[in-house]
C-alpha cells in the first residue's frame, strides 16, 4: 500500500492529519467506471479526503449523483471545490446541491475545519501569471475576465479570513503558480491559473496549496512567498506512485 507522505506540517505542530488530495475525476455516465475501489484505499490511507475539482465530465446532474453512489465507499471526511468542467452543463446548482446532500464540504468561498486543520477553497479563475498576467484593459470581454479572476482571489482572501486554525489547506482548481503548470502547452498556461490566487496566499500563514486542472502538469512547487503547492490532478505522476497525493498536515 502507498506510503510516501508529503510532510508539509511544523515541527511545533500538533497531531499530524494524514490528507489525500485529487482533482480531475472527470466522472462520466459511465457504469463500467467507478472510483469506489479507490475511495474505499483513500479511506484506509488517510483521514481526509480532499477533491481539486472537475469532478465531473460535463456538469450533469446524473454524474454528480454517480460520484456521489462512489463516495458511500469513502468512510473518511471529504473536502471538496468545483471545476470548470462543473460548470458545463449550466446545472452547477444541482451538482453542488447533490454533492452536499452526499456530505461532501463543498468550499466556494468558504472555509471549514477538520481535526484543527483549517481547509478553504474556491475554484479560482484564468488569467496568466507572474508580469504577464491579463491587465484589465480593452474590450469590455477582456475587463470581465479579469474582473472574475480578480473576484476569486478576493473569495479566497475573505475565506482565508474566516479561518482561526494554526494549521491551514487550500483547495483550489486552477493554479497559483506557474510553477505546477509546467509541462502543458505554453500557450494554454493563461488558462491553467492566475497568479492573483498567490498574491492571495502570500498574505496569510499556510500549511500548503492543492490544485488540479493541470493533467500535464509538474507535481510541486511554491508560490513567491514560500508556500508549497502541489498539482494533484489524476495525471500527474505523484511520489507514492498513486492518482492522489499524501500529505501530512
Amino acid at each position: 500500500m502507498p506510503d510516501r507522505l508529503e510532510n508539509v506540517a511544523p515541527k511545533d505542530s500538533a497531531r499530524t492529519l494524514k490528507v489525500a488530495a485529487m482533482g480531475d475525476l472527470h466522472v462520466r455516465e459511465d457504469p463500467r467506471t467507478s472510483y469506489r475501489d479507490l475511495f474505499g484505499e483513500i479511506s484506509r490511507e488517510a483521514e481526509i479526503l480532499v477533491l481539486t475539482g472537475d469532478l465531473t465530465n460535463l456538469g450533469k446532474p446524473r454524474e454528480a449523483e454517480m460520484l456521489a453512489e462512489d463516495l458511500r465507499n469513502c468512510s473518511i471526511p471529504v473536502v471538496a471545490v468545483l471545476g470548470n468542467h462543473d460548470y458545463e452543463s449550466g446545472a452547477v446548482d444541482d451538482v453542488a446541491n447533490i454533492l452536499r446532500q452526499a456530505h461532501v464540504h463543498l468550499l466556494d468561498g468558504h472555509a471549514v475545519e477538520i481535526e484543527e486543520v483549517g481547509f478553504v477553497g474556491v475554484k479560482g479563475f484564468v488569467g496568466g501569471f507572474g508580469s504577464r498576467m491579463l491587465g484589465s484593459f480593452g474590450e469590455p470581454t477582456i475587463k470581465a475576465m479579469v474582473s472574475e479572476s480578480v473576484n476569486e482571489a478576493m473569495r479566497l482572501e475573505n475565506a482565508m479570513r474566516q479561518v482561526r486554525a494554526k494549521r491551514t489547506l487550500v483547495v483550489l482548481h486552477y493554479a497559483p503558480i506557474a510553477e505546477t503548470v509546467e509541462g502543458e502547452p505554453l500557450e494554454i498556461f493563461p488558462f491553467l491559473g492566475s497568479s492573483r490566487l498567490a498574491e492571495t496566499i502570500d498574505r496569510f500563514k499556510v500549511s500548503a496549496v492543492v490544485h488540479g486542472h493541470a493533467h500535464r502538469g509538474s507535481y510541486e512547487g511554491h508560490t513567491p512567498g514560500g508556500a508549497k503547492v502541489y498539482n494533484v490532478a489524476m495525471h500527474v505522476a505523484k511520489p507514492n506512485g498513486r492518482p492522489y497525493a499524501l500529505l501530512e498536515l
